[in-house]
């Protein structure tokens, strides 16, 4: 009897490791999971070019996190809008300057109103040579830049395959404003609406995020379904101890630094914490990149420069070196921007490390959702410095006190938004639009959650 042959799956992430980039885990992870699950899978990503040298957005570790049975292909792209350098222009651009800037406006006008769409009509071209060699059974394409929407929509009205919309992040909607991100009439809404009125599902990464698509786009609503990003378990390395009575407790930051964090608030309220016995010698390790380009680096080093009596800035953290840090962390502190809409994944990583969490952050962010019940969380509940304080000092006491038994329920918390246990039912959904039964039973609860 011939053996069936694996579903095929297309996934359009423009981001994906060896970018360091916005939303790139949750990418990586869900490509591993479903070459696990014996999917083969294929990747449209963006050019090495663009991550290496132009952006400078680039970890070669990551990439050996990637499962060796992913297809990966680079399709090429148009720099106008990103490349600054005079000497890496075209040799078109550099002699028909004119020329070049209609021909970026127009396709931003009649092609796609984003600055990747030349790299969304290579995918095009390329997504339809390898289905013309062998078809594939589903297409995923998640966003940002929302080019891919746009392919995997042109791609399933050429071929018929179905396609799944990640939203990774939100298009039309400002997620850190809280507002639209266009004015009424702008291209983007009715692009957005095209692309959802035939998906066969949407994903996002909260419960917020859906709904407020659910409300815009009511005909679509019954296929939006909640994704969460998930906790890379491989990562972590067993629970850090207790920290000796006669030692400083050590706190912890580890991720990108972007400007929009409260990183001035955090200072201001550690430097009071620190009055208290508990916090004596103590000061905030700061482990990863400066913003996601090279731009921004140097503000922020200044920023955390003002501020050097609290931060301690050690560079990035290759992720082999991940788990290495936790283990001489006592107290991680949580600082991220944004409201309601906005979930990091590092607060899954955070959750599954057993030590005691403070919130630096507005207080409707979505990562509370999935922080509601964990047992070493210290919620100041918003921005209000001496409260904050007050978090820093409580964590500090719980760290020389906890046993191993807090731990353990920390980390059984965790353990819920595995990235397996999150993305089980999100593969059982691709095999059924695949035409495939699932493997194993599972259902997708009404708000994506395990």
């Amino acid at each position: 009897m011939a053996r069936e042959r694996a579903p095929r799956l297309l996934y359009l992430a423009f981001f994906f490791p060896p970018s360091r980039g916005s939303g790139v885990y949750r990418a990586r992870a869900t490509a591993n999971h479903l070459a696990r699950q014996g999917w083969d899978v294929t990747v449209l990503t963006a050019p090495t070019y663009f991550v290496r040298d132009l952006i400078g957005s680039f970890d070669e570790a990551l990439a050996a996190t990637v499962d060796p049975r992913i297809r990966i292909e680079r399709p090429p792209m148009r720099y106008y809008a990103l490349e600054h350098d005079v000497r890496r222009f075209s040799r078109f651009r550099a002699t028909l300057p004119v020329v070049a800037r209609r021909l970026h406006r127009w396709g931003l006008a009649h092609v796609f109103p984003e600055k990747y769409w030349s790299w969304g009509l290579a995918c095009l071209a390329r997504g339809l040579r390898l289905h013309a060699r062998r078809r594939f059974d589903v297409i995923v394409a998640t966003g940002n830049p929302f080019a891919s929407f746009a392919t995997a929509w042109l791609l399933n009205r050429l071929t018929g395959v179905p396609y799944v919309l990640d939203y990774r992040d939100s298009w039309t909607l400002d997620q850190f404003q809280d507002r639209p991100a266009y004015p009424p009439g702008h291209p983007a809404w009715r692009w957005e609406n095209r692309v959802l009125s035939r998906a066969a599902a949407v994903t996002f990464v909260n419960g917020a995020q859906r709904d407020w698509h659910a409300e815009r786009y009511p005909h679509v609503a019954a296929r939006m379904q909640v994704v969460p990003n998930g906790l890379d378990e491989e990562l972590l390395g067993e629970p850090a101890g207790r920290p000796p009575r006669e030692s400083p407790v050590r706190f912890t930051f580890l991720g990108t630094v972007i400007p929009g964090q409260p990183i001035d608030e955090l200072a201001e309220a550690f430097r009071l914490a620190r009055q208290e016995p508990d916090l004596v010698g103590s000061r905030i390790a700061i482990y990863g990149y400066l913003g996601y380009f090279p731009s921004s680096e140097r503000a922020l080093r200044q920023r955390l420069a003002r501020a050097d009596d609290v931060f301690e800035y050690r560079g990035p953290v290759p992720k082999p070196q991940v788990a290495t840090v936790y283990q001489e962390t006592d107290v991680l502190i949580f600082m991220t921007s944004g409201g309601r809409y906005v979930t990091t994944g590092k607060i899954f990583e955070y959750m599954g490390t057993g030590l005691p969490i403070v919130s630096v952050h507005a207080p409707d962010v979505a990562a509370c959702e999935v922080l509601q019940g964990h047992p070493l969380w210290f919620n100041p509940g918003g921005l209000d410095v001496p409260s904050v304080a007050k978090a820093l000092v409580e964590a500090a006491r719980t760290a020389r006190t906890m046993t191993v038994e807090q731990q353990r329920a920390a980390r059984a918390h965790a353990a819920r938004y595995s990235r397996t246990r999150v993305l089980e039912p999100f593969e059982h959904l691709l095999r059924d639009l695949a035409g495939r039964a699932p493997t194993t039973d599972g259902v997708m609860t009404t708000d994506g959650t395990p």
